[in-house]
């Protein structure tokens, strides 16, 4: 690395570091008293460290930003996000986990938060495969054998892809919204008309128009997604604001764009990762213990569960959860969550 890239590496991190401790104001105030009202205020100092204080790690083709709790030596567990979401959906979850002995480690995916690819050159790729690939190297860079993986919308997706290609990395599994491994061939197949219309979003992304006013309105278009995958979940501006920074990455408009137009085969993904979307287009199975999850106000697109039950093959248990919980389950029902972690991990 140049003397210079060292510098803007430093430059990132202070950044970040800075964004992070002024949104965490909010967090000290709100987040922690909710996270000790379900028990868990043995974890809720080093919880709210750990998302003040991100760490930043080379892996694979990133320089990943995560927040990290919980003693070094203990079983860990890895929480990944989705779109357009950030690693905030799970800062209520960490404390929980922690006081349970877990060491939490939650990264910002590529295109969020301060994780930045190494070299320009670098496709700014947002094919399924990649993201996955993107943790295992993760839990490479940071020694980890195995983890315990949870997550929900792209993070769902992504642990059922390490689950499924690479199950001795995978103790367990929580997933919302059950198995969400896909593939372009698959994706070809018209929805009836009302399952289409929670996809316009994906529609807008193929047009240029779209990538513009994406790129120009991220802001205001992710919390109306927020407001319309969960319709019933009464978040505060203070909320969103905290997760909303992620979306200011440099990369953010470009992965996001082109996973979704991925998926519709509008694009390609980057060679190298042909064998695994082959494996993955025949819808492995996943044979790790798992514990979906689905919240009964999830405003977006979804399968039903008895639709995906016969893909775990392994100890198995599905939970339903009411009071109007949506698609940002980890946030919305943070102690429900955390639970599914602390009992998955005894199947």
């Amino acid at each position: 690395m140049s003397d210079q890239d060292q510098v803007n590496t430093r430059r990132r991190r202070l950044l970040g570091t800075a964004v992070a401790s002024l949104s965490l104001m909010d967090f000290g105030l709100s987040g922690i008293a909710h996270a000790q009202s379900g028990g868990a205020s043995a974890g809720s100092a080093a919880a709210a460290a750990a998302f003040a204080n991100l760490k930043q790690v080379n892996a694979g083709t990133l320089n990943i930003g995560y927040a990290e709790a919980g003693p070094h030596n203990a079983p860990v567990v890895i929480l990944l996000h989705g779109w357009p979401y950030d690693i905030h959906a799970y800062a209520d979850v960490t404390p929980m986990l922690v006081a349970a002995g877990y060491r939490v480690i939650v990264p910002y995916l590529r295109g969020y938060g301060t994780t930045r690819f190494l070299s320009a050159d670098t496709p700014r790729n947002g094919q399924q495969a990649v993201v996955a690939v993107d943790i295992i190297a993760l839990m490479d860079a940071l020694k980890i054998d195995k983890a315990i993986l949870g997550g929900f919308d792209w993070g769902a997706r992504t642990v059922n892809i390490i689950a499924a290609l690479w199950p001795e990395r995978c103790k367990a599994m929580v997933s919302v919204s059950g198995y969400l491994i896909g593939s372009q061939e698959a994706n070809k197949a018209p929805l009836p008309p009302k399952a289409e219309l929670t996809w316009w979003y994906q529609f807008y992304f193929a047009t240029e128009r779209g990538y513009a006013g994406y790129d120009a309105n991220r802001h205001d278009f992710n919390k109306l997604i927020w407001h319309t995958a969960s319709p019933k979940w009464d978040f505060d501006d203070a909320t969103y604001e905290r997760s909303a920074t992620a979306f200011n990455n440099p990369d953010h408009v470009a992965v996001v764009i082109h996973n979704y137009r991925w998926r519709l085969g509008l694009v390609q993904g980057e060679s190298k990762y042909d064998e695994l979307e082959a494996r993955l287009a025949k819808g492995p199975t996943i044979a790790v213990p798992t514990i979906t999850m689905e919240g009964d106000a999830n405003g977006a697109a979804h399968p039903d569960p008895a639709a995906y039950a016969k893909k775990f093959t392994g100890p198995y248990a599905h939970r339903n959860l009411s009071g109007g919980i949506g698609h940002n389950l980890p946030q919305e029902a943070p102690k429900a969550f955390a639970d599914a972690i602390i009992d998955v991990a005894r199947f």
